[in-house]
């Protein structure tokens, strides 16, 4: 059954900012004989006034107010007005969701990106996006290479100068910006400049960013590879070194949509680098020492993913009521009586679990749990070259003992 004739009545279109004139038949059809027309206050603006519609603006939070307002029109003709194409960072995603996809119609129209990508002659397939819109800006960060090209979708007028801010600060202000405002209409306006000194006041707030990345002598490449170097992080100690931390995100294999716990997080590198590995992907950072959840929140901003949840307890009893994970790394904590077990009975059939000892009781921790649940037993030993008085040696790092088991799906 199709979307169109299982229920008709509900319809969500795309506008662009250039308003009814943009729109195609079947979206004017659908605004006509709708009995009632949600959106924003700008996008119900551009509507003509002839239209017979009741008109409701969103409210404000508008996601935790949607089910109430689409069961409450439920049994009218309904139109949901969405910025360009409803099911790009847009607000037709969600209501899918809520509704399901056959009983709701999506008439997109070209979205900010496309007409960016149009304006620039960017391949739309090679630019990254990062929406700005709700989000953290610092989500930049995760995306920042030599040569790649990024838009950044603005929540407001501000949007250009912050980004420009934060370009610079990360070794990026030789990066060429372009500001695209209005596109689609008859005023559409281009702002050109660099981060570094970008030297335009804040504008139109219906823009999108263009940026090149251009990296300075400064700047410091983050691959989104697992293993980034220990100097990456903040920390007092307390973080899981690269080679283990590398070897440990092979194990938990970060897939789409799927969910991290990382208890006893520390200075939260796991969390960041499974966020960082895969953009769908959700993470709680697990601490029961404030100062270091700080540290955490801070090291997941500057790294590009600040979305990284951080629940401040110590395990097991803070673990109660959070989300089942995908996925479990536990890196400290595991003298602490019923951390695994605790893991354990949460995690997801057919979900990883990773756990790290240093210290003999917690290697006999491990193995208990390995002959009782199966998996795998790795012990990494690193040695790096070290001075040694005038010359050059190996000096070994303590020993790590890895367990990585899958839990049964039945």
């Amino acid at each position: 059954m199709t979307a169109t004739s299982a229920r008709p009545g509900l319809t969500v279109v795309g506008i662009g900012a250039e308003g009814w004139a943009g729109l195609g038949e079947a979206g004017r059809r659908a605004l006509r004989t709708a009995e009632v027309v949600l959106g924003g206050g700008r996008q119900l603006d551009l509507l003509p006034a002839e239209l017979p519609a009741h008109r409701v603006s969103w409210p404000s939070p508008l996601l935790p107010a949607l089910p109430g307002l689409l069961d409450a029109y439920a049994d009218r003709r309904l139109a949901v007005l969405a910025s360009g194409d409803p099911m790009w960072f847009g607000i037709g995603a969600r209501i899918v969701e809520l509704v399901g996809p056959d009983r709701v119609q999506i008439l997109p129209h070209p979205s900010s990106i496309s007409l960016a990508c149009a304006r620039l002659g960017w391949p739309v397939e090679r630019v990254s996006v990062v929406s700005a819109v709700g989000r953290d800006l610092a989500r930049v960060r995760r995306v920042l290479a030599p040569g790649r090209r990024i838009l950044l979708l603005s929540a407001d007028a501000s949007a250009p100068s912050a980004l420009a801010g934060l370009l610079t600060e990360a070794g990026y202000g030789a990066s060429p910006l372009t500001v695209l405002a209005s596109l689609g209409t008859g005023h559409e306006q281009r702002l050109d400049g660099t981060a570094q000194g970008w030297p335009h006041p804040s504008g139109d707030p219906l823009n999108v960013v263009a940026v090149h990345a251009t990296a300075g002598p400064d700047a410091i490449l983050r691959s989104t590879m697992p293993g980034l170097p220990d100097e990456a992080y903040a920390h007092d100690g307390a973080l899981t070194k690269r080679e283990a931390r590398a070897l440990a995100l092979a194990r938990l294999a970060p897939a789409p949509d799927e969910l991290l716990w990382d208890v006893g997080a520390g200075s939260g590198s796991i969390g960041i680098e499974w966020l960082r590995a895969e953009p769908t992907c959700r993470a709680v950072a697990v601490e029961a020492r404030a100062d270091r959840a700080e540290r955490i929140a801070g090291n997941a901003s500057m790294l590009g993913v600040p979305e990284l949840e951080v629940v401040v307890g110590r395990a097991p009893a803070v673990l109660a009521g959070l989300p089942t994970p995908d996925a479990v790394f536990v890196g400290g904590g595991l003298a602490a009586e019923g951390v695994l077990d605790a893991c354990w009975a949460a995690l997801a059939p057919g979900g990883r679990l990773v756990a790290h000892a240093v210290t003999i009781e917690g290697e006999r921790e491990l193995t208990i749990r390995a002959e009782r649940l199966g998996g795998d037993l790795t012990r990494l030993g690193v040695e790096r070259a070290a001075p040694l008085g005038g010359f050059t040696a190996w000096k070994p790092a303590r020993a790590l003992v890895q367990w990585a088991v899958v839990k049964p799906c039945r």
